[in-house]
Order: C-alpha cells, then sequence, then structure tokens
C-alpha cells in the first residue's frame, strides 16, 4: 500500500513528529510506502514530491515548521483542481492520502473525500479553534512562547512605568489569549469573541497605575472593538477568503495612549508563536495523532480525522469537524474576570 502525506496552511511545532510517527508505524508494522506531497495541496495539484521513508523522518522530532513544507493553495479555487489532484495520485499509485491541516485544508479534506478521495485529515492549528478536538498540537507550544514573552515584558514595562500591549494570533477565536494572558498575569485580555468596550480598558489600565503597577493588555489579533471594526493590515484575500490580520495592537496602543496620556507600546509576536521548538506535549499529541492516523488508514476509515477527547485519542467525520469554529465560551471567558483590571 502507498500512502500519500501533505501538510497544508501555516507551519505548526509538532508537524515532522506526525510525519514521523505517520511513516515510523506505517513503514515498521505494516510495511506501507510513503509518499510526500510538497507544499500542502500545491504538492497533489501541481504533481510535486519528495521521497518519504524512515532515513527521511529520522532526527525530525524537536524540529520545528514542517519538511513536506505548506501552503495556502486550495484546490478547491483552481480550474479541474479536484481532477488533477486525483490523477496525480493516481499517477502515484497513491492509496490513501493523510492531510495534517487546520480548518481550511481539512476543509480541502472534507470535500474531496466527498468527491471518492480516500484521505485521512490529522488536526493542525495553533489557534486551537478545530472542532471536534479538545486540543490541537502546536497550541501548547505557542501558549508557552507568548507566556514567556509576557513574563519578560512585565519587567520593562514595571521599569519604564509605561503599558505595554501584546497582540498574539487568533483570527476568530481567542484560546492563546486566554491562555497565555491568565499565564502571564496580563490586566487585561481581548479576545474576538467579546467585542470590548474601550474606556472599561482605559479605566483598567488607569487603576493599574493608581497602584503603581505598569499594566499588560493582551488582544487576540482578531479582537474587535464594541465600537468599531476588525483591524486588518490591507484588503486583500487569500485562497481561502481569509483577509490579513495584524494591526489591532498598534491601534490599540495608540488610543490608550490618547485616553489616558500613559506612554503606550506594542509588541507583536507573530511568526514567533509558531516558529521553533515544539514543547514535550505536543510532541506526545503530534505522535499519537500520527500514530492513529495510520491505523484509520490500515481500517480504511477514510473522511475521519483523529482527535483528541479527554485522554483517548478518537476519530471524528470530517465534515463536522471542519462544520464550525471552537470558540471561547463566553462562561470560562468570565471565570477569569477577577483578575482582569
Amino acid at each position: 500500500m502507498r500512502i500519500g502525506v501533505l501538510t497544508g496552511g501555516g507551519d505548526c511545532p509538532g508537524l515532522n513528529a506526525v510525519i514521523r510517527g505517520i511513516v515510523r508505524k506505517g513503514v515498521q508494522q505494516y510495511g506501507y510506502e510513503f509518499i510526500g506531497f510538497r507544499d500542502g495541496w500545491r504538492g497533489p495539484l501541481e504533481n510535486e514530491t519528495m521521497r518519504l521513508d524512515i532515513p527521511a523522518v529520522r532526527g525530525i522530532l524537536p524540529r520545528g515548521g514542517t519538511i513536506l513544507g505548506s501552503s495556502r493553495t486550495n484546490p478547491l479555487k483552481v480550474d479541474d483542481g479536484v481532477r488533477r489532484v486525483s490523477e496525480n495520485l493516481a499517477k502515484h499509485e497513491v492509496d490513501a492520502l493523510v492531510a495534517i491541516g487546520g480548518e481550511d485544508t481539512l476543509g480541502v479534506a472534507a470535500e474531496l473525500s466527498r468527491s471518492g478521495v480516500p484521505v485521512v485529515g490529522v488536526p493542525k492549528t495553533i489557534d486551537n479553534d478545530l472542532d471536534g478536538t479538545d486540543y490541537t498540537f502546536g497550541f501548547d507550544t505557542a501558549v508557552n512562547i507568548c507566556t514567556e514573552a509576557i513574563d519578560r515584558l512585565h519587567t520593562t514595562a514595571e521599569s519604564h512605568r509605561r503599558v505595554l500591549v501584546v497582540e498574539v494570533m487568533g483570527r476568530h477565536a481567542g484560546w492563546i489569549a486566554l491562555h497565555s494572558g491568565i499565564a502571564g498575569g496580563a490586566n487585561a485580555i481581548l479576545i474576538p469573541e467579546q467585542p470590548f468596550d474601550l474606556d472599561r480598558v482605559c479605566g483598567w489600565v488607569e487603576d493599574r497605575f493608581k497602584i503603581n503597577y505598569a499594566p499588560i493588555v493582551v488582544v487576540a489579533e482578531g479582537a474587535v472593538p464594541a465600537v468599531g471594526r476588525m483591524v486588518t493590515k490591507d484588503d486583500s484575500l487569500d485562497a481561502f477568503g481569509h483577509v490579513r490580520l495584524s494591526g489591532i495592537g498598534e491601534w490599540l496602543a495608540a488610543e490608550i495612549e490618547h485616553r489616558t496620556g500613559k506612554e503606550a507600546r506594542t509588541t507583536v509576536l507573530g511568526h514567533i508563536q509558531r516558529g521553533g521548538t515544539p514543547t514535550a506535549f505536543d510532541r506526545w499529541l503530534a505522535t499519537r495523532f500520527g500514530l492513529h492516523a495510520i491505523e484509520a488508514v490500515r481500517d480504511g476509515d477514510f473522511g475521519t480525522m483523529v482527535a483528541l477527547r479527554g485522554t483517548g485519542i478518537v476519530r471524528a467525520p470530517l465534515s463536522t469537524a471542519t462544520a464550525r469554529i471552537k470558540t471561547v465560551d463566553p462562561a470560562l471567558y468570565e471565570e477569569f474576570g477577577v483578575f482582569f483590571g
């Protein structure tokens, strides 16, 4: 049996651990052959491949990024895209495809599955916003990176008695902002699920200064003020119809400084959050996902995604796993309200 593997969307700590788990178990336990498709869906679309065997995955467990490369290519937006993908899979005699990615990558996988392509999905996103799984690998690494940054920013904020706004990733969901903000002792956490009152945020800032404490404000890139609109880099859209975010941090710092008279600065963590070495938890989860994905292929259980539920790995239909975004429950956000301000 020959199996294709691809990684799509944004790079993410733990991708290589998934690839390693898939290949090692597939080769050593089942005698399968593997072929890697380069740069996400561009690989099967444009017939770009690479060797994928035991030597190819040796030593990649602690490496960030992905040895297969990635892209935001969407074959559903390309003329005859589904046909071209199917033909190139057949050309390489691929019996099944493992697609590792987030909402967009697995959304394509679900559509291809409906078209008859035998595919198994593995959930990946640092945003942790993919429905059907309790956690995605990459999230823990991103939270740890953001938390360390917030810890460091506390000292410089105190030294200069200024407001520091920390912008983290999170287009539709504020999981990174909430987890890292609470862990890092932020004084305000602004997430996409809860439009924020700018006057209230400024009130929190002023209250902190009254007790000689320099505030830290953590804001997800998709957070929106109650009066106003989402801040974007420009109006251009990617292949999946998403605008380019980032800018809310700078806007917020300027507003806080203007309204309170307190000096405010912004730190945008950006791609730092998803680069570098994955945490032990992400290596562990990614490896488990890889091992269970190859079992799903062996069982012929196509059109499914492996998922973490509690401490166990289960399979969920791709169609339902990608049907909606998993957002922060308002009750969970309010649970930590005592720490804000």
